[in-house]
Parts: structure tokens; sequence; C-alpha cells
């Protein structure tokens, strides 16, 4: 059974040549197999990801890689009753929380995923896991995220250009 997303959004991020270029993408957040091919349609020799905003309840970050993709997951506690969610945690070989689905409004939000997604371009699972921490609605975590790497502007702009 797939649920019915209707809110957020999805960009695709890439560097080239000391550039980030960031553009908007239409993903259902259905599974993560269209993130995953958004970005390797980029075919960039530099950085590239996507991230997602899904249904302003969580954000989700997308790098694939030669063996897996590597994923980063803004509230692993999602996972306990979203599929898209479940999805992410699955991809990264990480079973979603054991918590009780009527129980979830009395634990706390944890990001879990590859804390290190970001480390070769100079922001550390420390920096990440901080950010996160900081228990930041997932555009103001993407922004912030986007700040740390260089891109916030590219980042507004594809953003603005989606309203």
């Amino acid at each position: 059974m797939s649920e019915d997303y209707t809110g957020g959004w999805a960009v695709t991020v890439a560097q080239h040549n000391g550039v980030w270029n960031v553009r908007g993408y239409a993903d259902d957040f259905g599974d993560m197999g269209a993130s995953i091919s958004a970005v390797c349609a980029l075919r960039n020799e530099g950085p590239a990801f996507a991230m997602l905003n899904v249904e302003d309840d969580y954000l989700v970050v997308v790098r694939p890689g030669p063996v897996r993709a590597r994923v980063l997951l803004s509230d692993a506690t999602m996972a306990v009753d979203d599929e898209f969610a479940e999805s992410v945690l699955a991809e990264a070989g990480i079973d979603a929380p054991d918590i009780d689905p009527d129980e979830l409004d009395m634990v706390d939000a944890w990001g879990d995923g590859d804390f290190d997604i970001f480390a070769d371009l100079g922001v550390s699972s420390e920096q990440i896991s901080v950010l996160i921490d900081e228990d930041a609605d997932p555009e103001d975590l993407a922004f912030m995220l986007a700040d740390e790497l260089g891109f916030g502007d590219e980042l507004a702009d594809a953003l603005g250009d989606a309203d």
C-alpha cells in the first residue's frame, strides 16, 4: 500500500567546477528509486545528491554511490508509520524503530543514516548531528545544510522557482 503524499519538495544538487547547481524535480516519495535515478541522471563527475522535504515532516538526503546509496533521515521515528521513511532506512540497512505507533507523540525524534554523508565536502558527522538535534523543521534543516555546504542561495532560488 502506498501513501498519498501531497506536500514537500525534492531537489537535486550537483557541484561542477566549484559551482553548485540546484534544481527541483518531481518525486512522489513512493520509493528511493526515483531519488536515486534523479541524481544518477545528472551524470555529474563532482558531488551530487538529492534533498527531499517530505510533507514538511522530515528531510531526506540521498547520495548514490557505486555500491549503495548513502542516506540521511532527519527523523527516524517517522519510519514507524510512514512507508517512504521506512524505505529510506531500509536503503541504509537500518530497521525501523520498534516503537508503538500510539506512543510516537511521547518519543523524541532522532536522525539516522550516514552522518558522514558530507564529510568529503567539509561537513562533519558532528556538525550534521548538531544541526539535526536542533529540532529544526525539515526546510530549515535543508537550508542549514545548504549554508554549511555553500549553496543556500541556489536552494532558495530553486525553491522560489517551484512556487
